[in-house]
């Protein structure tokens, strides 16, 4: 059974020139590198934590300004979203239509910042103590729409991640960039 997770008192955002931003400016990310897969799985230390067979793997990015309406959105889109093929071989459904696993990974780095020079800077990316939290309440979120428990890695871990994809079917979700925003 998976520790509840706690609301994190998120730090004030900052804008790209470094001062802070309101609440109100403040953009929301929560990324979802999306792969519809075959099987897969992800190791720490030689041994298997996680693994599933035909449905998603799932890289998460948490920015420190994500909310829960962000996982919310996340989730539904991400369970709901058609990859899957029908019987024409045309992506007619989703994840929930064929019964398929997730397996849910973090990964800070899909939120790099690469416009200067040639390392990637990660000050995006939420610290582990808001990142955490977040990461608990997203899993809880997917395992409660999905009706089943999912496969994750370890947070903070140093992963080795195998997978075959099926397609290639690689999708980025990302929570800045939905309709409907308010």
């Amino acid at each position: 059974m998976r520790k509840s997770a706690v609301h994190a008192k998120l730090p004030p955002k900052r804008g790209d020139n470094g001062n802070s931003v309101s609440s109100r400016e403040s953009v929301l990310v929560m990324r979802i590198l999306l792969q519809r897969v075959r099987r897969a799985n992800v190791k720490v230390d030689g041994a298997v934590c996680g693994e599933i067979g035909r449905g998603l793997l799932l890289f998460v990015g948490i920015e420190a300004g994500d909310a829960k309406d962000d996982i919310q959105w996340i989730c539904k889109k991400t369970l709901r979203m058609r990859v899957f093929n029908d019987p024409e071989g045309k992506m007619n459904h989703s994840l929930l239509d064929v019964g398929g696993e997730v397996l849910l990974v973090s990964q800070f780095t899909l939120h790099a910042i690469t416009k200067k020079g040639d390392r990637p800077s990660f000050i995006r990316s939420a610290p582990p103590a808001i990142a955490l939290p977040l990461y608990e309440i997203l899993i809880q979120e997917l395992e409660k729409r999905l009706g089943a428990p999912i496969a994750t890695g370890r947070f903070g871990a140093n992963m080795e991640v195998s997978l075959i994809n099926d397609g290639p079917v690689t999708i980025l979700l990302d929570s800045k960039n939905r309709k409907n925003r308010r």
